[in-house]
């Protein structure tokens, strides 16, 4: 097994981080990549206003997920649970006796690789892994990397790659952090660790909530979720606004709704259960034992308490995974578009498809119908307001 160990205090995480990881997993055929965020680095202190470690994990681990490698990228907090400070020959130890086998590639840039000759140990980490390092900046001197490749297999034996990004991110954590406090530099992060950053006021962001721009909205809903959802949920308000210009509802609406609809979608059913108990959401016996039926209801509560969204963008997210009878444009508009959204594939769809652009009502009843029908055949109990939502529609016709 070939391992590629990225280690560094990710404060934050950031593209250029992402950028280096992606491609080093490509060039050097790596099996698993760990993130490994450091708790007290040996050539520098931590500034203030450093985030709590946990913290760091989280964002951390947010950009592994948006890597979109599954189990191949994750994080581990071997370091922050290691007393003193994070020493990279004692990390390598470490993973050695965990992975007894494993071909070790550690990643670092170029301002660490050409000081690591002064690292504490040097021979007792390359005696037990590769390095990989890359350049920065475009201005990194890329022959002073290769002369000290030289020098460190000359003196140490060392495995060593220089690997030549073919896109580099020139940013560092320090200006990052500066920019952040300025109000700027959400383009350098992912979309996922600005929401978190913002959800968490960190770095000195002071955002309200309840007045966010779409951009901003977004990245806070794709902060809660997996990144394998975040093409679901674009497809999803790409639909919903196409939809609402359709009919005639507000689109804008409809495209909150639609960015907020899974945000809860993640969380484990007792986190579900408490937010129902948080904000007062009665539920029936079915959805107490079935908790895929939740995150609509937490999902709005979310959207209306957090991000300050009025009650019909609220009653769209309720409402958007069973239905209801007598259901508002916009409710109806959500609900077909996260039913059928592009990236969706199955018998039915481009009927469905076809009747949301010329009969909604009738949409709406075909997704009811196609609901039922499958959890009939997986003998599953069915929603009573999906039923009474195909009744009521059936009514009408």
């Amino acid at each position: 097994m070939k391992i590629g160990i990225y280690g560094g205090t990710f404060n934050p995480p950031h593209l250029g981080h992402m950028t280096a990881a992606r491609y080093a997993m490509e060039a050097l055929e790596l099996d698993e990549l760990l993130f490994i965020p450091a708790a007290l680095p040996p050539h520098k202190l931590l500034p203030g206003g450093t985030p709590a470690p946990e913290a760091r994990v989280a964002m951390t681990e947010i950009l592994a997920d948006n890597l979109l490698c599954g189990e191949r990228a994750r994080v581990s907090d071997l370091e922050l649970r290691r007393a003193g400070k994070s020493y990279s020959s004692d990390t390598i130890l470490e993973l050695r006796r965990e992975y007894p086998t494993a071909e070790f590639w550690f990643l670092m840039g170029s301002d660490m690789f050409l000081t690591l000759q002064q690292w504490h140990e040097p021979g007792k980490l390359l005696a037990q892994t590769g390095v990989a390092a890359f350049a920065r900046t475009k201005s990194d001197p890329v022959t002073a990397m290769e002369d000290q490749a030289q020098r460190l297999r000359k003196t140490y034996g060392a495995q060593v790659k220089v690997l030549h990004l073919p896109e580099v991110v020139e940013i560092s954590s320090t200006r990052l952090r500066a920019a952040l406090e300025r109000g700027e530099g959400s383009e350098f992060l992912c979309p996922s660790v600005w929401g978190y950053i913002l959800m968490h006021q960190l770095y000195g962001t002071h955002a309200d909530l309840t007045a966010l721009s779409d951009r901003d909205l977004r990245a806070c809903s794709y902060s809660m979720v997996k990144a394998k959802r975040l093409r679901h949920i674009q497809g999803t308000e790409e639909e919903a606004v196409r939809l609402a210009l359709h009919w005639g509802a507000d689109p804008e609406k409809a495209r909150k709704a639609a960015i907020l609809h899974d945000c809860t979608k993640y969380l484990s059913g007792k986190e579900q259960l408490q937010l129902c108990e948080k904000y007062g959401i009665v539920l029936d016996d079915l959805e107490r034992r079935a908790v895929k039926l939740l995150h609509s209801k937490t999902g709005a509560a979310i959207a209306k308490h957090v991000f300050g969204m009025p009650d019909d963008i609220y009653d769209a997210i309720f409402w958007h995974t069973t239905g209801k009878a007598d259901m508002t444009l916009l409710e109806k508009i959500l609900y077909t578009a996260d039913y059928m959204e592009p990236s969706r594939e199955f018998d039915g769809v481009e009927r469905l498809r076809e009747l949301a652009y010329t009969d909604l009502d009738a949409a709406v009843l075909l997704g009811c119908d196609m609901s039922i029908a499958d959890m009939e055949e997986r003998h599953q109990p069915v929603h009573r307001n999906t039923l009474e939502a195909r009744n009521w529609l059936r009514d009408r016709k």
